[in-house]
């Protein structure tokens, strides 16, 4: 990266704001020509499209549908792919060393790292709870579903922690798998589920929740965990209960990477950010996803991949202008709703006030992240099985109903 007539544009992390940005980018002019590189650095050799992780513990989806590889997506693309961790950022110097001690240099840097797991300090928490962020915890807990199926024991018990989005999605995902067998605990220190999101989702989610017999407990904090039990304070009432799971699903933080950035922060260690999605301190350098702080309007905007997403798009037209010295635009969030799985084949499609729920909201969230998902060549492979499918169903029904009149008839 010694060519000085080739700007250099590197983008970290893979995820919704890293990779979006860099295919953005890539479609401009300057890219195609050579004049501008693109560097993606990812550790990972697959992207992982989260909202649609839960499929994979009913088996609605496959891996390969939401976790497509980098080779896989930027074929055909001038993106660079690197895969390698990021050890060190420099902003003065404009470099980033990673783990084989190589040092990138750039012109314009792009973060979109994203964040890990927060863990609380409750002893037990750490060696006895399973995770539920990235393909390697989903295989985990693929595992450890399959041995509790499997045994001999008639009754299971399963506590999933954290009453947010993650939490809701998981838990009737959980229910619907293991079915009567089994009794899921959601469990929440608030006193309610889903806070900040409206009162028809709260509404479809609560019905779902009850359905599938989850046992709600609001206002309850952990105390401990072991290898079969969990121990909580329940509405100041102290409750022992034998569990065969634990799920932690509440909360993330930022990176120590982040953390220790030489730029300034947010109280919650997430940086500070312009309304262009630059660095205060640093304009060659935009932050994007849930590692940056931002408002909209007075009101903090959700680090869910909706916002990454619209990020992106501004990122890559901002640093084309930057470039360019043309006037630069202010992110302006649009919150086109929310979307949750609330079962099998199930979810809640929240827009505009409109609901819907049930199969159909199911089918039309299915559809919506079909369309977000990374490539069209990806998107087209992944809707010619969602189609088939139907049309499988589709079949298998009006089989059965000729095989039924048949019989009628014939008796």
């Amino acid at each position: 990266m010694n060519n000085k007539n080739v700007i250099n544009i590197c983008v970290l992390g893979g995820g919704f704001s890293g990779l979006y940005t860099a295919l953005y980018l890539s479609h401009f002019p300057q890219v195609k020509s050579g004049q501008w590189r693109i560097t993606l650095v990812e550790r990972n050799d697959r992207f992982l499209f989260t909202p649609l992780l839960y499929e994979l513990i009913t088996g609605e989806l496959q891996r390969w549908e939401i976790a497509p590889s980098y080779q896989k997506l930027l074929a055909g693309t001038p993106i660079e792919f690197c895969q390698h961790t990021i050890k060190k950022i420099d902003f003065d110097g404009r470099k980033v060393a990673l783990d084989n001690d190589d040092l990138l240099s750039y012109d314009y840097l792009v973060l979109g790292l994203g964040t890990q797991n927060r863990w609380a300090d409750i002893p037990g928490l750490k060696n006895h709870a399973l995770t539920f962020r990235t393909l390697e915890d989903v295989e985990r807990l693929q595992a450890k579903i399959h041995l509790l199926e499997t045994s001999e024991r008639k009754y299971l018990r399963v506590a999933v922690i954290g009453g947010g989005p993650n939490g809701v999605e998981l838990s009737c995902k959980l229910a619907d798998r293991l079915g009567k067998r089994a009794e899921v605990l959601l469990i929440e220190r608030g006193n309610q589920i889903l806070k900040g999101f409206s009162q028809g989702v709260l509404s479809a989610s609560y019905r779902a929740l009850g359905s599938r017999r989850v046992q709600l407990y609001l206002t309850t904090d952990v105390n401990e965990i072991t290898a079969d039990s969990i121990y909580l304070t329940h509405v100041e009432q102290e409750l022992s209960l034998p569990v065969d799971l634990v799920i932690w699903a509440a909360g993330t933080q930022s990176r120590q990477l982040i953390k220790e950035l030489n730029c300034q922060h947010s109280g919650g260690d997430k940086l500070l950010i312009h309304p262009s999605l630059q660095l205060i301190d640093y304009p060659e350098v935009f932050a994007l996803g849930d590692l940056a702080e931002i408002s909209y309007k007075n009101k903090r905007i959700p680090a869910t991949a909706q916002v990454a997403y619209q990020q992106a798009s501004c990122a890559a037209k901002n640093i084309a202008a930057v470039i360019e010295r043309k006037p630069l635009k202010s992110f302006h969030y649009l919150h086109l709703g929310d979307m949750l799985t609330l079962g099998r084949r199930t979810a809640i499609v929240s827009s505009f006030f409109l609901n819907i729920d049930g199969q159909l909201g199911g089918m039309i969230r299915r559809l919506a992240y079909i369309f977000r998902l990374p490539t069209m060549r990806h998107r087209l492979q992944v809707l010619r099985n969602f189609v088939q499918k139907i049309g499988l169903k589709i079949r298998g029904f009006f089989r059965w109903r000729i095989t039924k009149l048949l019989s009628q008839k014939s008796s």
